[in-house]
């Protein structure tokens, strides 16, 4: 919030200005404490955007969620494509001053949060930072796990079963390295086995994976939906799910959780946002 230097001196309910007429105070008085700190840098929730109009509602009702968890915070909302507002509008309408945390609501590491989304916040003067996707980390497994058992996932582990951890897929070897870590934590977690598998741009895909469990004997094989809403892809890999299949990852109580833990993250690691865009490691 910007100062106002107010002229003249308060007494209770009057101020008197140095004309000496009294006026009758609207508020509180305002004055800048020693040592006062900078309000917070605002949270930039970065999502990819799709055609499919519920995952523009899914994404806003999270964004609500997180609000909620920390009401004092400015949150905002960026797409990369295809929803508005674009993450250029977004960041056009913070300002040049003032700073802010950019989280990507993607899943793992790979060329929209390597290059794309620094890309734009670098083209805007305001001091920002790019926060690491929200995965691997046991929030996301967490979230993952609780899909899996709303969709129906025995509390008893069966001997025949086994989970494919569908995805959106990705050339970039860092975001399949992302997605296998996930997969390996989610695996510990079910104490099944769990085959990391893709919408697209990698190999296997969703039908590939359950074939391959299929064929070592897995006669249960779930699919875990490693979205964070619903679109296309979500629902191209539940159509290949031959048992159980869980629901993008949504509003789950840890998806707010994790975006807020990604923003102070960044915070911790790199102080307060810095000029242009900067890649938190």
């Amino acid at each position: 919030m910007t100062a106002t230097t107010r002229t003249g001196t308060r007494t209770g309910g009057t101020t008197r200005t140095a004309a000496g007429t009294k006026t009758r105070a609207t508020g509180p008085a305002r004055t800048a404490l020693p040592g006062a700190t900078a309000p917070a840098p605002a949270l930039v929730v970065v999502a990819h955007g799709s055609r499919d109009p519920r995952a523009l509602s899914t994404v806003r009702a999270l964004l609500g969620d997180v609000r909620a968890l920390r009401p004092a915070l400015p949150v905002h909302l960026g797409h990369i494509e295809l929803n508005e507002p674009l993450l250029p509008d977004t960041l056009g309408a913070l300002g040049d001053a003032a700073p802010a945390v950019l989280v990507p609501l993607l899943l793992s590491r790979g060329h929209h949060v390597t290059r794309d989304i620094p890309e734009m916040a670098g083209a805007f003067p305001a001091r920002t930072r790019v926060a690491a996707p929200l995965g691997p980390h046991p929030l996301l497994v967490d979230a993952l796990h609780a899909r899996l058992l709303e969709a129906g996932w025995p509390a008893r582990v069966p001997a025949d079963g086994a989970v494919v951890l569908a995805s959106a897929g990705s050339r970039d070897p860092q975001s399949r390295a992302g997605t296998a870590r996930t997969a390996t934590h989610l695996a510990a977690r079910l104490g099944v086995p769990v085959l990391p598998a893709y919408a697209s741009a990698a190999a296997p895909t969703v039908p590939e994976a359950v074939c391959d469990l299929t064929a070592r004997g897995y006669r249960r094989v779930a699919v875990a939906s490693c979205f964070t809403a619903p679109g296309r892809f979500a629902t191209e890999c539940a159509a290949a799910a031959p048992w159980i299949v869980s629901a993008p990852l949504g509003t789950h109580p840890a998806m707010a959780r994790l975006l807020l833990h990604r923003y102070d993250e960044a915070l911790r690691t790199v102080g307060t946002a810095a000029p242009r865009a900067a890649l938190v490691p």
